[in-house]
C-alpha cells in the first residue's frame, strides 16, 4: 500500500502548494516528458505544460486567490498511471476535483487537474480511502 500513499501524498503536495501560492513547488509537481492538461472551474480546458503553468501562475500570483482545503482523498492506481479524487474547500464553495498522475523520474506528477462544482454537504464528505485498479 506504499504506491497509494505516495500518490496520496502528491496529492497532498499539490494543494499544499496551491494553499501556500509555492509557483516553484508547483512546477515540480507537474510532469515535464508527458503530456499535461487543466481544466479550472469557469476556465476553458488547456494543454501543454505552458499553458498549464501559465495559469496556476495567474492563479497564485492573484492576491484575491483565498485559501483551500481538500478532504476525502481517494487513490486509484493502474500500473504506472494514477489519479485521485477529491473534494476543495474553497471558501464557502465545494468543488469535486479530479487529479491525474503518472510515474516520471522516480515519483508521481500530475498530468491533469479538473475541477468543478459539486452540491454535496461538507458534512457528508467521505473519509480518504486507497483502491487499486490493477
Amino acid at each position: 500500500m506504499q504506491e497509494h500513499a505516495d500518490i496520496l501524498f502528491a496529492n497532498e503536495a499539490f494543494y499544499l502548494a496551491f494553499q501556500m501560492k509555492d509557483m516553484a513547488a508547483m512546477e515540480d509537481l507537474w510532469a515535464r516528458d508527458a503530456s499535461v492538461a487543466c481544466t479550472h472551474p469557469g476556465w476553458p480546458s488547456l494543454s501543454g505544460r505552458e499553458q498549464v503553468m501559465q495559469s496556476w501562475a495567474a492563479i497564485l500570483s492573484n492576491p484575491d486567490t483565498g485559501g483551500i482545503g481538500m478532504r476525502g482523498a481517494r487513490a486509484h492506481r493502474y500500473g504506472d498511471a494514477a489519479f485521485v479524487t477529491c473534494y476543495e474547500l474553497i471558501g464557502e464553495s465545494l468543488l469535486a476535483a479530479t487529479n491525474v498522475f503518472v510515474r516520471e523520474g522516480g515519483g508521481w506528477k500530475l498530468v491533469h487537474h479538473q475541477a468543478g462544482p459539486c452540491n454535496l454537504p461538507p458534512a457528508d464528505l467521505p473519509e480518504e480511502e486507497e483502491s487499486r485498479l490493477q
